[in-house]
């Protein structure tokens, strides 16, 4: 069964009938659902957030020609493997930035920037994104950010240094600034 899904997702693949694949990554907090286009990664869901309603969404917003396709996204896998392992820092990934438009999209590119092991606050991205009083919507770009982990939104805290929410949960947000080095182990 598994390879004739596969023979299938390469054959959709060469004859230009796959505009989105997807596939399952293991994570220290659960699966994520991870997809990308020809353009690159485009969606990354987070363990709390149901799959289904995540190709749902990608086939209503992209493409209704969604399929899963692991190889395609191998790349991706191993990098965010890495990055669980603490052996990545920087992610190399070609990224589709098309869930994302105006101010959320200016947000985005923004908290991409945000390096490993740093911090940023909703003003500086709210500053970055054009609109240094738009806090609340920089906290909504955050909320919204169709790829997080590999564009660092967990990064991303309150102007007191408190950590503010996270789509995959507070303790996951902790978690991944602990294993960044940004929060000390024991707290």
């Amino acid at each position: 069964m598994k390879r004739s899904l596969e023979r299938l997702s390469e054959r959709a693949a060469a004859e230009g009938l796959l505009d989105v694949a997807y596939a399952t990554v293991d994570s220290p907090f659960g699966p994520l659902l991870v997809a990308t286009t020809p353009r690159g990664l485009v969606k990354l869901s987070l363990p709390n957030y149901d799959a289904g309603e995540a190709l749902e969404e990608l086939a209503a917003r992209i493409s209704p020609r969604v399929l899963e396709a692991p190889a395609r996204l191998d790349d991706a896998r191993r990098q965010l493997d890495a990055y669980f392992d603490g052996r990545l820092r920087e992610f190399e990934l070609p990224l589709d930035w098309r869930l994302s438009r105006g101010f959320r999209l200016r947000a985005a590119r923004a908290i991409h920037r945000i390096p490993y092991g740093r911090t940023r606050s909703y003003t500086d991205i709210a500053r970055s994104a054009g609109n240094e009083r738009a806090v609340r919507a920089a906290g909504t770009a955050c909320g919204a950010n169709p790829i997080p982990i590999v564009v660092p939104c967990h990064r991303v805290l309150r102007s007191g240094g408190a950590l503010g929410g996270y789509g995959g949960g507070l303790p996951m947000k902790e978690a991944l600034l602990k294993m960044e080095g940004v929060l000390p182990e024991g707290e």
